[in-house]
């Protein structure tokens, strides 16, 4: 066990040259031996799987901890705070690796100008209500069909189905902040048609979380 105190590792780590490398290696060999059964509950500890991805990720921990080092505050052990940056960066990977087979969503029109994304199996609202949002989602996927480029629904649908940010930025060929923008774009025409048609947020909401149940 590496018996550095707070600033011994603040101050190697920035030293540079081999006291530097002598302290990353260290850091590098602590991740390694704890980030396993930190996320045990995810990928089998001693799996081939398991340490493929701690390699990476103790790599990309050691980049960011050199990064961010001046923003250790010391308000825990130095190695406890570079080890939940690991922690968070194994979990990224993981829910992208997860995300990674799944197509991203998009919308059809059928025949009758009815959009194919998604229908509303609710059980529990009886016949009249169910054709009453029904209709609902056949005027909102109109709407979304309408007013946003294929890029944005595509957009749209996959934050709705979940898909991480970054990932959902990555299959669109953009990075997170023009995710963003574009979104944003997306919301603003959206907002306007349905002012324009007498819908409220509220209501083409509802439809969706009841879509989704």
């Amino acid at each position: 066990m590496d018996k550095r105190t707070n600033e011994e590792w603040i101050a190697d780590l920035g030293a540079g040259g081999d006291r530097q490398a002598l302290a990353l290696e260290d850091l590098r060999a602590i991740i390694l031996r704890g980030l396993p059964y930190a996320i045990a509950g995810r990928l089998d500890p001693k799996s081939p799987e398991t340490e493929a991805l701690t390699e990476e990720v103790a790599q990309e921990t050691l980049l960011n901890v050199l990064k961010y080092l001046d923003t250790f505050e010391g308000r825990s052990q130095f190695t406890t705070w570079a080890h939940k940056i690991a922690v968070r960066a194994a979990l990224t990977e993981l829910r992208r690796r997860r995300w990674s087979e799944v197509p991203l969503p998009d919308m059809t029109m059928d025949d009758d100008m009815d959009a194919s994304y998604r229908e509303l199996p609710d059980h529990q609202a009886n016949p009249e209500e169910q054709v009453s949002r029904a209709e609902m989602m056949k005027r909102v996927n109109r709407i979304i069909m309408e007013e946003l480029t294929d890029k944005q629904r595509k957009a749209m649908m996959s934050i709705v189905d979940g898909f991480p940010l970054e990932e959902a930025a990555r299959r669109l060929g953009t990075n997170r902040n023009a995710l963003y923008k574009m979104m944003h774009d997306a919301r603003l025409r959206l907002k306007k048609r349905l002012e324009n048609e007498g819908l409220t947020p509220q209501e083409v909401l509802s439809v969706f979380e009841q879509a989704g149940k």
